[in-house]
């Protein structure tokens, strides 16, 4: 397995990008991980060189604009269709590393990314898991979210959030808090992308996830068009690959086997 790290210009920015290779076969999909809201490449520790061990496909890990060593936030402020964006921009991204098939694997904003994203490219994503995504807005979220602007405040998360973020810590913070609980974002909902999503998808989530209910999973698993199927895992919070990551490696790389496979012999 061989890793590189590297800034790769994209637009009028720059992300940083983890490459993990496998050596993998010509024509076999990339899996891209896409991270949460206080997320990064570090954050995600080695469950990425795990499961692409596991899956024996090469990997893609990267830090969304204004995220970890990536470029800071736009000036402007974040707007409801920010994740809309951040699926645009992905899609630049794998166009620049010449990516033309992806297995996306996203947790929470990530996971919502991702959704959006195999819509708008169902040519490119051969497959999507999602961790604790979101399709509109719950009140166990906003409550949730509600929770962690306390936490920030009485505890020193800010400092570990430093580690990642450095100077862009109070952007990635205010970035997800203050957009969330915005009035303008109450009626967010991406459902209608939902129908446009052909790839096989898993859905994942914890049944102690503070920031969602199981009623985000099965809004996804009935509302994309491809095979669906979901994935609760008893007593886990909101971050399964770090709570439960052998169930979450075992029940990922059965799926992609299944799918991919299906695919390559259709």
């Amino acid at each position: 397995m061989k890793s590189q790290a590297f800034d790769l210009p994209v637009g009028d920015h720059a992300l940083r990008v983890q490459r993990i290779d496998l050596g993998a076969p010509p024509g076999s999909p990339t899996l891209v991980f896409l991270h949460d809201s206080l997320g990064c490449i570090a954050t995600w520790r080695d469950f990425p060189a795990m499961l692409a061990e596991r899956s024996q496909l090469n990997a893609i890990v990267f830090d969304r604009r204004g995220y970890g060593g990536s470029s800071p936030f736009p000036p402007n402020p974040r707007t409801p269709r920010y994740l809309e964006e951040d699926a645009e921009s992905l899609i630049e991204l794998l166009s620049a590393l010449d990516v033309r098939s992806a297995v996306l694997f996203g947790h929470s904003d990530g996971g919502s990314i991702a959704l959006i994203a195999a819509a708008l490219r169902p040519d490119l994503v051969r497959a999507v898991v999602t961790e604790g995504a979101h399709v509109f807005v719950e009140e166990i979220t906003l409550a949730g979210i509600r929770d962690a602007r306390e936490t920030l405040r009485t505890t020193n998360l800010r400092e570990k959030l430093t580690r990642h973020h450095g100077d862009k810590t109070d952007g990635v913070t205010s970035a997800w808090i203050d957009t969330w609980l915005s009035p303008d974002f109450r009626d967010w909902n991406i459902e209608s992308f939902l129908p446009r999503v052909a790839c096989p998808v898993l859905a994942i989530q914890g049944t102690g996830d503070e920031y969602g209910s199981e009623d985000q999973v099965r809004a996804i698993v009935s509302g994309v068009r491809g095979p669906a199927e979901s994935l609760m895992i008893p007593g886990v919070g909101h971050t399964p690959h770090r709570d439960a990551p052998d169930t979450v490696l075992d029940s990922t790389t059965d799926f992609l086997s299944q799918h991919l496979q299906a695919h390559r012999a259709g």
